[in-house]
């Protein structure tokens, strides 16, 4: 048989893949966008002066980045089905089966661990910030508000990036872990066809294709972002 005709001929096998190609790069986009928002939140808490939000971001990186990204979904997965199906039998009195949706799980889960990676980006990109910089623009006058706006974050992305790079391509690797739970991106789409075709190699080589090309674009429009990001900053 023809492997080629196989994987891409009249089953649409090679249009689930591009579908499960699309989903992965959505739900690794907003999973990211997630991980950005809670990493910049719980990087401030880690730079804060008070003893308790430091505390509570330390607790964050730590539990998160130390358990498994599996055994997070399957938590949140099974949790929050179990959270859904108590409220409606207390509520409504619905005695059914409810599942979460399994997109959404994703991009929250996804979006928790990678937000524990980005508050230690975040937090060192800070900290690289000169002193200076800052203490010059109280003395000219600038609030908080415009110190953030015209300092922090510009200078803080500047030096976020090449790591946030590698945050984004952890993220996007994360996301054939929801296949566990039924989400068809590239590997669920992957492993359908290799059951039902029983050839195996065939749409497991197309997922490192795809994955690879997805990583390869990725890796380009971050080096782009980090030429345009230190344009006019002189190379030490």
């Amino acid at each position: 048989m023809d492997l080629t005709q196989l994987a891409w001929g009249d089953a649409g096998w090679g249009d689930e893949l591009a579908r499960g190609a699309v989903m992965t790069f959505v739900v690794a986009t907003f999973a990211f966008a997630l991980g950005i928002l809670i990493g910049s939140a719980f990087a401030a808490a880690k730079l804060s002066r008070f003893w308790g939000l430091r505390l509570l971001g330390d607790f964050y990186t730590t539990v998160v980045r130390g358990v498994p990204e599996l055994l997070i979904i399957f938590l949140v997965f099974f949790g929050g089905g179990s959270m859904l199906r108590y409220l409606g039998n207390s509520l409504f009195g619905f005695e059914g089966y409810v599942e979460p949706p399994v997109f959404v799980i994703g991009i929250l889960c996804i979006g928790v661990s990678a937000g524990a990676y980005a508050t230690e980006v975040i937090r060192a990109a800070v900290l690289a910030i000169p002193k200076g910089q800052i203490e010059a623009a109280r003395a000219i006058g600038m609030g908080p508000t415009l110190r953030l706006r015209r300092i922090l974050i510009p200078q803080a992305a500047r030096f976020a990036l090449p790591s946030m790079g590698n945050v984004w391509q952890y993220t996007l690797k994360d996301t054939s872990l929801i296949s566990v739970v039924g989400l068809v991106e590239i590997m669920r789409a992957a492993a359908v066809g290799a059951g039902s075709t029983k050839e195996p190699f065939t749409f497991y080589l197309a997922a490192f294709v795809l994955f690879l090309l997805l990583t390869s674009l990725s890796n380009r429009g971050f080096i782009r972002a980090e030429k345009w990001a230190n344009r006019g900053v002189r190379s030490q």
